[in-house]
């Protein structure tokens, strides 16, 4: 089992989840992580990748640390971070897949589907997903098939 201590959390997104991720990082600071914010820095339309990439970029660098990305579907800013060899990002929609996306999948990136789900459910992956263990085990085997 990994018990990694998580302690710096990149987030990102576009125009869809500016709001939410306003939100994500102002309860983030308040529970004391640190966080670095790679936009966008308003509502303004915005295109995924310019800020998908640069979180995965810095989570694939940086050890103890996740990802957070937020777009209308959580599509978007999926595909783009997969790219990475490294970045194991996972589309949640409930606290159920945060978890075992954690658990089974040692995923290093959550993604948010802003416009699907509402604010409380996001805020409860959020926090699943950042205090949730790798199980290893089995799994590490499995997560090791992953990259190709």
């Amino acid at each position: 089992m990994s018990n990694m201590k998580v302690n710096k959390i990149f987030i990102g997104g576009d125009h869809a989840g500016f709001e939410l991720k306003e939100k994500f990082v102002a309860f983030l600071n308040e529970k004391g992580y640190e966080v670095k914010d790679h936009g966008p820095y308003s509502a303004e339309s915005a295109d995924y990748p310019d800020f998908a990439h640069p979180v995965a970029s810095d989570v694939e660098s940086t050890d103890g640390t996740l990802g957070v990305l937020i777009c209308g579907s959580g599509n978007g800013v999926c595909m783009t971070a997969n790219k990475h060899a490294n970045i194991r990002a996972a589309l949640c929609w409930n606290k159920e897949l945060a978890a075992l996306a954690r658990q089974h999948n040692n995923a290093n990136v959550i993604c948010v589907p802003a416009r699907f789900v509402d604010e409380n459910t996001a805020f409860e992956m959020l926090e699943t997903f950042i205090t949730t263990d790798f199980e290893g085990g089995r799994h590490e085997r499995r997560v090791g098939k992953i990259s190709c």
